[in-house]
């Protein structure tokens, strides 16, 4: 026996409008079922868990101990120029000179997660 991950509960002070933000990152709806004022709101991603939003009282203040980790399917660099976009912030830049690395980013709460190198990024360094 296993046991199979539902959801990714993310802690935070707007869970509609922070689901808004990471459905448009994903390109997935949020549950039709949620509306402005929710305490807890959805964004199911297909096949995979679900991203559950639930509002708390208190603010983050620290690091993540747990995020997400992003691999586009655009480049890494137009990825992270369209979350910016969006309204996250640029935490760290790990991306290295050769292509490889990563960025660190938030969102607008500032939870932290990564945009790692695309398919294409990847194929394009192996020589």
């Amino acid at each position: 026996m296993v046991s199979v991950v539902q959801n990714v509960a993310i802690d935070c002070a707007d869970a509609y409008e922070l689901a808004r933000f990471w459905s448009r990152v994903t390109g997935c709806p949020l549950d039709p079922q949620d509306k402005p004022g929710d305490p807890e709101v959805q964004v199911p991603l297909g096949e995979g868990p679900v991203l559950y939003f639930s509002q708390v009282p208190e603010p983050k203040t620290v690091k993540n101990r747990i995020h997400l980790c992003l691999r586009p399917e655009t480049t890494r660099e137009q990825e992270v120029e369209r979350l910016l976009a969006l309204g996250a912030t640029l935490v760290a830049d790990r991306r290295k000179p050769d292509g490889a690395g990563w960025a660190v980013l938030a969102d607008p709460e500032g939870n932290e997660f990564c945009v790692l190198r695309s398919a294409s990024d990847r194929a394009a360094t192996r020589s």
